[in-house]
């Protein structure tokens, strides 16, 4: 474990707050640590000799060393606790005691001075506010839950010890095993980016699950958890989705929650899948640690009963798998094999009087057909099957062609030895079929994230002075925000904009106009008004004739639709055909825990009203900005769908990569859009632009 063998690993556990007294946490600890825990338990209270059969200290400076301290004394005790450990060489720590960041002001304030003292003493510590930890291969269970994890390969993390409680509880009547779970409480000092980099190193997890509330450095946890998934799983739920939840999670144990698109897109980016349940992060995280890598997204689906064969076949089609195609040798064999009566086209139906040796001969086949790359078992409970021996039976053709296994053995109590016979030899078995699809859907979506294209993000030659310049116009302004009169802010960073001119005057506007080929476009100049085509702020096609009269029209129409709006003037653009071209946005919104967020989608008046977007948090490399052109609904469009002349796609990816570079170089951009980025056959121009600066952080 490296770094955090003390804490997973400790041959000696002190206890800071151990006491006999019935129903205490304190007591609890001792108890659960006596139970399986083969090293020293150590009992610290100045108000006892012993402890449950064991001596106890009166301070730490009297105890013996201590590779693990657990602190369950009140809030006002532990600085002084976690300082004595501290002070005699401890650097692993746990505190128990709740009354922290999330209690309130006060609480808060306790919360940093911990966090200082840790700091000075280089503690790696554990809460506040925490259940504590367990680790199955030391028998360490150094938490006031009621039981200890039966020992396995998964390493679990959550924000709320109730929640670890109440898995643990019904993960050992589901035989989910563990090897390492840790509730991290207020994560004052150590947090989920800790966990998610140890248990990478360690040997013994080979997956990582996680309940999180929060997540308190975005970019931090995307970077690391990018090089953990790259080999080791990793499944979280992430609560807070919806505004109502998100409200209830900032209140407990202190979280601040981001946006649900900034947590897509992050937990996307960073290569974690996302569970919504409890049974799907558990159904995710079975199949990933029992199964071998899926050769193809062909599953063959096995079964005795009709009904759940048709359902097991909707969830894969549900899912990122496939049906598998038999090919004419496989029919040709299982037409032989099987009764008239049976369906030898994928899914297989060896019928309701099927022994194991029929399923073995359809499992078997369809195993050995080049286009399957799993098999689910499906089977109702009959007189004429045992489910051992089916079990037994599955264990050896899996042996046999190392390919990837789920069962679904339908029933009771009948079940019960099958299911421990497939889990020690690492099959999952699922009541539900749907869920014995999401285990083999888990294990496909790792093999994507695993062969992802991770690329850095291209350094551009840009103007970041004259950048910073414009961005400070924001600053002698009455309020933050900066229009189209800031559109060199783009060109700086090499964003093609048309030919254009801010004017404050009907004269000048037609000089300007004089110096473009053709009618112009002209918009009013104001960042009072947002949304300048709702109130006649915008002409299209002017001839240059009729500037003049509309530079007037269009003040006119501001005035009378704000009347202290603060008018800068009117820009005179050049005109770009859009008959052959698609308007998309561009645009960045700087979330408080990820970062800026890029956001790409169709443009012009629709972009609220469709929300065909797609999101990343930025930095973005070439295969990311291309990702985001692909996913949205009307990419058909700028490929050159129905006739249309494609747009200039990589004009695209380039400009999302300048944008990209951009609001990174510049912490102090807020949001910012840019609305129309208007897509076509010889490239991008930016029409328009709206951003909002943090004048403080320039």
């Amino acid at each position: 474990m490296g770094r955090f063998s003390g804490l997973f690993r400790p041959d000696r556990v002190g206890i800071v707050g151990a006491t006999d007294r019935e129903g205490s946490v304190g007591r609890s600890l001792v108890t659960n640590l006596d139970e399986h825990f083969d090293g020293e338990i150590v009992p610290i209270n100045p108000g006892r000799d012993t402890v449950l059969g064991y001596d106890c200290y009166p301070d730490v400076a009297s105890a013996p060393s201590i590779d693990l301290g657990v602190v369950v004394v009140p809030p006002s005790a532990v600085l002084d606790a976690v300082r004595d450990l501290g002070e005699a060489g401890t650097t692993n720590v746990v505190v128990i005691t709740a009354g922290f960041g999330e209690s309130g002001s006060e609480g808060a304030r306790r919360e940093r001075e911990l966090r200082a003292v840790a700091e000075e003493y280089d503690i790696d510590l554990v809460g506040p506010n925490s259940l504590g930890v367990m680790s199955t291969p030391a028998g360490l269970n150094a938490t006031f839950g009621p039981d200890i994890a039966r020992e396995g390969s998964i390493s679990f993390m959550s924000q709320s010890g109730a929640f670890i409680t109440a898995v643990l509880d019904w993960a050992n009547e589901e035989g989910i095993s563990f090897r390492h779970v840790v509730s991290v409480g207020n994560k004052a000092v150590l947090d989920e980016v800790d966990f998610l980099r140890a248990w990478d190193e360690d040997e013994g997890t080979d997956v990582i699950v996680g309940y999180l509330e929060g997540i308190e450095d975005g970019q931090a946890f995307v970077q690391a958890a990018r090089e953990v998934t790259s080999e080791t799983p990793v499944v979280l739920v992430k609560s807070g989705r919806t505004d109502a939840g998100a409200q209830a999670a900032s209140s407990h144990t202190g979280a601040i929650a981001g946006s649900e698109e900034a947590y897509e897109a992050g937990l996307d980016q960073a290569g974690v899948i996302r569970a919504s349940t409890v049974e799907e992060l558990f159904d995710y995280a079975r199949g990933l640690s029992g199964l071998s890598t899926l050769e193809s997204e062909g599953v063959a689906i096995v079964t005795n009963a009709g009904g759940p064969g048709v359902l097991t076949t909707d969830a894969v089609g549900d899912s990122s798998l496939e049906l598998a195609s038999f090919d004419d040798d496989t029919i040709e064999v299982l037409t032989a094999a099987m009764p008239e009566e049976a369906a030898v086209y994928n899914p297989i139906d060896v019928i309701g009087d099927a022994d194991v040796d029929r399923f073995r001969t359809a499992l078997e086949r369809a195993l050995a057909d080049p286009n399957v790359g799993s098999a689910i078992v499906v089977s109702a409970p009959t007189a004429v099957l045992a489910y051992e021996d089916l079990a037994e039976m599955v264990l050896d053709v899996r042996d046999s062609y190392e390919t990837p296994i789920v069962t679904c053995l339908m029933g009771g109590s009948r079940v019960d030895t099958a299911e421990g016979i497939l889990r020690d030899a690492g099959v999952p078995n699922y009541f539900d079929p749907s869920r014995a699809v999401a285990g083999l859907d888990a294990l496909a979506r790792h093999d994507e994230i695993t062969g992802r294209a991770a690329d850095d993000p291209t350094a551009y030659d840009v103007d970041r002075e004259r950048a910073r310049s414009i961005l400070e116009r924001a600053a002698d302004r009455t309020d933050n925000r900066l229009g189209v009169e800031s559109m060199d802010l783009l060109d700086a960073y090499g964003i093609p904009t048309p030919t254009s001119a801010i004017v404050d005057d009907p004269v000048r506007a037609r000089d300007v106009a004089d110096d473009i080929d053709g009618d112009v476009v002209m918009k009013i100049v104001s960042p009072d008004i947002s949304h300048k085509s709702d109130i006649g702020g915008v002409a299209v096609g002017v001839p240059t004739e009729e500037v003049e009269d509309t530079y007037e029209d269009l003040v006119a129409r501001a005035r009378n639709y704000q009347p202290n709006a603060s008018i800068l003037g009117v820009q005179v653009q050049e005109m770009v055909d859009l008959d052959a071209a698609t308007e998309t946005i561009v645009g960045m919104n700087r979330d408080p825990q990820f970062g800026p967020l890029l956001l790409f989608g169709l443009g012009g008046i629709f972009v609220e009203i469709l929300e065909d977007t797609s999101i990343r948090v930025a930095p973005i490399g070439e295969t990311e900005a291309r990702s985001m052109v692909d996913e949205i609904t009307a990419a058909p469009l700028l490929r050159g769908a129905r006739g249309r002349e494609p747009a200039d796609i990589d004009a695209i990816v380039e400009t999302l990569g300048r944008l990209s570079q951009l609001v990174t170089d510049f912490p102090a951009l807020v949001e910012l859009d840019v609305n129309p980025l208007v897509a076509g056959p010889d490239g991008v121009q930016a029409i328009d632009l709206r951003a909002t600066v943090d004048t403080e952080d320039l």
